[in-house]
C-alpha cells in the first residue's frame, strides 16, 4: 500500500457551490456515561462557515448498528425547524436509547436534496458511532451502506494533534481515488434551542479543504483542533442519478477529537 496523503497538505479551493453542504448526526458527545436516550439533530448545514441551512426531506432511513444488529429508529424522528446564522430551514431531532455497553452506530440516509444553483441532487449518508463505557464493538466494521467511509481509528477517541484515517467504500468496496472534502464544525447546535451557537473557528482562506484518498480507498489527515470533524466523500456512491438529473451520493463520517489534558 502506498502512503496515504495528509489532508493538510493538500488544502484546495473548491467552487463556492460545491463547498461545504454536511449532513450532520449531532449530539454534544460521542461518549455515553450511563444507559439512555441520547438526543441527537439531523441538520443539512454548512457548520464550518455557520452559514446556510438547507432544508431536509423525510429521511429514507433512520438507524443504529449495535453488536452487530440493526435496530430502526425512524419512528423516532421529529420535524424541527433549525435556526441557522442567516435563515432555518427543516431539519429532525431523535432520541438515540444507549443501554448496554459498546459501540452504537448511527446512520442517516437523507432523501436526496435538489441543489438548484448545480442543478444536481445531493444525498449525504451520515454515520456517527456512540460509545458506552469504552468497550469497542462495531466501530472497525462496515454498515452495509451504498457508500461509507469506514474509520481505521476509533472515532469516539481521537486525540488532538494526532491523525485520523478512513476507507473509502462503495458497495464494500474500496473507492479509489475519493476525493474527500473535510469540514470543522465550528458552530455546534444548541439541541435545547435547534438553533446554531457562535462560531469558534473561521473557515480556511483557501477554501474546502480536501483529501485525495490512494488506490485502497484510504485517506489521512491530520487533527488540528479539538471539537468535531467531518469528512465527506463526494460523489463516492454508486447511484449517478435522481429524478432524471444528476446525483452526487456521498459518504460522510462525523468524529469528535479532544485535547490530551
Amino acid at each position: 500500500m502506498k502512503q496515504t496523503y495528509l489532508a493538510a497538505a493538500l488544502a484546495a479551493a473548491l467552487p463556492v457551490t460545491a463547498s461545504a453542504h454536511f449532513q450532520l448526526n449531532y449530539t454534544e458527545s460521542l461518549l455515553v456515561d450511563r444507559p439512555g436516550e441520547v438526543p441527537m439533530g439531523l441538520i443539512f448545514w454548512h457548520p464550518f462557515e455557520n452559514g446556510h441551512v438547507m432544508d431536509m426531506g423525510v429521511p429514507q432511513e433512520f438507524f443504529m448498528v449495535h453488536n452487530g444488529e440493526r435496530t430502526d429508529l425512524s419512528d423516532r424522528l421529529q420535524p424541527q425547524r433549525f435556526k441557522g446564522a442567516t435563515n432555518d430551514a427543516a431539519a429532525y431531532s431523535a432520541t438515540v436509547p444507549v443501554k448496554r455497553s459498546g459501540d452504537y452506530v448511527v446512520v442517516t440516509v437523507p432523501a436526496p436534496y435538489y441543489e438548484e444553483s448545480e442543478d444536481i441532487y445531493i444525498q449525504q449518508i451520515a454515520k456517527v458511532v456512540l460509545n458506552r463505557n469504552t468497550l469497542p464493538t462495531d466501530w472497525d466494521q462496515p454498515v452495509g451502506l451504498p457508500t461509507e467511509i469506514l474509520p481505521l481509528n476509533k472515532p469516539y477517541n481521537v486525540i488532538t494533534g494526532s491523525t485520523f484515517s478512513g476507507q473509502v467504500l462503495a458497495d464494500g468496496e474500496p473507492v479509489p481515488g475519493a476525493e474527500i472534502e473535510v469540514e470543522y464544525m465550528a458552530a455546534e447546535p444548541d439541541l435545547s434551542g435547534f438553533s446554531t451557537t457562535a462560531p469558534v473557528a473561521q473557515p480556511m482562506a483557501g477554501g474546502a479543504i480536501v483529501a485525495i484518498a490512494d488506490e485502497n480507498g484510504v485517506f489521512t489527515f491530520g487533527i488540528p483542533k479539538a471539537g468535531y470533524w467531518g469528512f465527506a466523500a463526494l460523489g463516492s456512491g454508486p447511484l449517478r442519478e435522481h429524478e432524471g438529473k444528476e446525483l452526487s451520493q456521498d459518504a460522510v463520517l462525523w468524529i469528535r477529537a479532544e485535547d490530551l489534558k
